[in-house]
């Protein structure tokens, strides 16, 4: 552990941080451990359980009447778009819509079309067109699960749309257009629908994108092009899918009023299903908006009424399991009852897996059948399909201006590096305007007031070579209970200064080496991995000359609450915050905001200026604990990353800022010293700080290696 001491207004400080470098995203090394986790896997269960519970309770707790539901539905649908990505509502470009051939059967046509849902988005679809029409036909609008379909030699995709013809040919073979499109995953150009659950790209939380927004998006103007057509009945759509299709069902119905009638096939299933029995791990990002209002899926179904919904599902889908069906079925049905709406309400559970079966066609196309043609009669012509994959696909040569396989870099907004405030009142309208939006749209997952206590309580206080090093327990929230140690000269005048330590797993283990040849009693059940047994008494011996204290904290999922850190259970950890509204850097931020509030209870720290110091993603914890906290008087960031394009994860934060703005929020406040090897964007804070007149100290850069 490497230290540097240097005299700043009459205190001493050290200038390295008690770290090291995050070596994974998740701040800590893939692969086993010699700890046990048991503790911390077995609190995060008990966490994610509480969490669930608490969204389902709230699930439209607060929607009693008719009135109330129309009321709140227009805000419930903006708060959809937005976690869709979709609000403000983009601009409707020119579709520029192409067919590029046709295929002529006896009862219908099949036209192979594509459009551009935004300029350089293509969408490749088929438009099943029945022959002998007299006047416009109702129509439907399938969108696709997922079905990859490629030529085996050469690997180019025919989309899914092939997969699923059989459901245009049925509806064309039975009076409907039916326009069935690809997926942005599988469709004739292979963008990304796995960014967090393969591809690592945690970037997407914090820019607030899913794919799942684009294909809602996608299915919009879909609509945009079937009103188009003359042989359409725009006043009689309907919209079906299963499996990702059904989602995307879900999305566009509850978005859009022209979808008349919806059947969404083995798409949706409450949250108690996702995060506590795990089935987001058998789904792709596709499935699911960015949480940031904490909603249930229940409310996303509602958003169908009262128009007519069909529920489908099987009663041995894993991934869709029955009894998160019928709950969430539960809160629609009260929401149609509201509006006298049940006749429009329909549950279908047939036998069988997650698959396509005619069980669940026959009672789709009936349903349809009832309420955009109003024909109660059997359905004696089932679905199957006639083409070869090839014979559907729409284009010899993908189009080279496609931005399909970067749409998550430009789909959703970034926030640009706001102007330099001209004044102290501009800073305050920026300021403010900035908090606000992270309050309410990064950090909304955070508890909410009253506050549980924090019933700090000290665990232990011993001295061992003129060190003195005590443990304070402290509850961050329900399931998330920390420690936090607290060293100094073990001598009766008081410390003049206190520095809390954001820890990550790997600045964990090195503390803990430190401090275990004078404290072996005391942190015996810390349990730290064999290899970092060993340690020098560097650090209080370091301690013992000065008149400050050190503190540590490791947030949660580190130290003695780390969970498994397999690479594959991580990653769908991380997925099941994000699907709570919430990431692992979001509420350790929380967890880093209660340790200073827990300092701030011990009595020799109450008053004492408290400094934060952190390391890597935790630097960018802790800078932004230190917003939300009053009174941090210097902030030592060592190797923070430039944007949260490389950590930390936090909801929606680009769309409001990026690290070098929140820098500048906390140097109001704070001196903030930034230690890097590359000093290069970082200027914003310092022009901001040199404009307002807040002092050349305020913002402090320096070389990893300089004192």
């Amino acid at each position: 552990m490497r230290f540097c001491i240097s005299a700043i207004v009459g205190v001493v400080l050290t200038c390295a941080p008690l770290m090291a470098a995050d070596t994974s995203p998740a701040t800590r090394p893939a692969g086993p451990t010699t700890r046990s986790t048991e503790r911390g896997d077995r609190l995060l269960a008990d966490y994610f359980r509480d969490q669930t519970s608490l969204i389902a309770g709230q699930c439209l707790a607060d929607v009693k009447s008719a009135m109330d539901w129309e009321a709140k539905k227009g805000e419930y649908r903006r708060q959809l778009a937005d976690m869709l990505g979709l609000w403000p509502t983009p601009e409707k470009t020119d579709l520029k819509a192409v067919v590029s051939g046709t295929i002529d059967e006896p009862e219908y046509t099949v036209e192979k079309l594509s459009f551009q849902s935004r300029p350089g988005l293509y969408v490749t679809g088929d438009l099943y067109v029945p022959k002998g029409l007299t006047a416009p036909a109702p129509a439907i609008l399938y969108v696709c699960g997922h079905a990859e379909v490629k030529d085996k030699v050469t690997g180019v995709s025919y989309g899914n749309k092939t997969a699923y013809q059989h459901h245009g040919i049925w509806f064309a073979r039975n009076g409907y257009v039916c326009l069935v499109i690809d997926t942005l995953q599988l469709g004739e150009i292979e963008g990304i629908h796995h960014g967090t659950y393969r591809e690592k790209m945690w970037w997407w939380h914090s820019r607030g994108y899913t794919p799942a927004g684009v294909e809602a998006w996608n299915g919009i103007r879909a609509l945009d092009y079937l009103t188009t057509r003359k042989e359409v009945d725009a006043s009689r759509i309907g919209m079906t899918g299963r499996s990702g299709g059904g989602a995307y069902t879900w999305w566009v119905a509850a978005l859009d009023d022209r979808v008349k009638v919806a059947v969404p096939v083995a798409g949706i299933t409450d949250l108690q299903n996702h995060v506590v029995d795990g089935t987001v791990e058998g789904h792709c990002d596709c499935m699911f908006m960015v949480n940031t209002y904490r909603w249930d899926f229940a409310q996303v179904a509602a958003l169908v009424s009262p128009r007519p919904l069909l529920i489908a599902n099987s009663d041995k889908d894993t991934i869709f399991p029955l009894d998160g069906v019928y709950r969430l079925h539960e809160h629609v049905r009260r929401i149609y009852k509201l509006q006298g709406a049940e006749k429009n309400l329909g549950l279908l559970i047939t036998e069988g897996p997650h698959k396509d079966t005619q069980d669940l066609q026959v009672p789709a196309f009936r349903w349809f059948n009832r309420f955009l043609k109003g024909d109660e009669g059997t359905v004696d012509k089932v679905a199957s399909p006639v083409f070869k994959p090839e014979q559907l696909k729409v284009w010899k040569e993908n189009p080279t201006d496609q931005i399909n396989t970067t749409i998550q870099e430009t789909f959703v907004p970034k926030a640009a590096e706001p102007d330099v405030p001209n004044n102290a009142r501009a800073w305050t309208r920026q300021r403010t305007a900035l908090m606000k939006a992270l309050r309410e749209q990064t950090f909304r997952g955070w508890p909410k007031v009253p506050l549980p206590a924090l019933g700090v309580t000290e665990a232990f206080s011993a001295a061992h070579d003129g060190v003195r090093l005590r443990a304070y327990d402290f509850v961050s929230q329900e399931h998330v209970p920390l420690r936090l140690f607290v060293a100094q000269a073990d001598r009766k005048e008081p410390a003049e200064l206190v520095v809390l330590n954001v820890l990550d797993e790997p600045g964990w283990n090195k503390w803990l080496a430190e401090m275990r040849p004078g404290f072996e009693k005391e942190l015996k059940d810390e349990n730290p991995p064999a290899a970092n047994r060993q340690g020098s008494d560097e650090t209080t011996r370091m301690l013992r000359g000065q008149k400050w204290a050190m503190a540590w904290v490791a947030p949660r999922g580190v130290g003695p609450t780390a969970w498994n850190p397999d690479e594959k259970k991580d990653t769908q950890i991380r997925r099941r915050f994000a699907l709570l509204g919430q990431t692992v850097d979001g509420m350790r931020v929380w967890d880093v905001r209660r340790a200073i509030q827990a300092l701030r209870e011990t009595p020799e720290m109450k008053e004492m200026p408290l400094w934060l110091q952190a390391e890597g993603r935790m630097a960018g914890i802790a800078l932004y604990a230190s917003l939300f906290e009053p009174k941090v008087a210097r902030l030592d960031l060592w190797n923070m990353p430039t944007s949260h394009r490389d950590g930390p994860d936090l909801v929606n934060v680009l769309k409001t800022l990026d690290l070098p703005t929140a820098v500048a929020l906390a140097a109001e406040r704070s001196q903030v010293r930034l230690y890097t090897d590359g000093k290069a964007g970082w200027d914003y804070p310092k022009a901001v700080a040199a404009r307002l007149g807040w002092g050349e100290d305020r913002v402090i850069l320096r070389g990893m290696g300089e004192r």
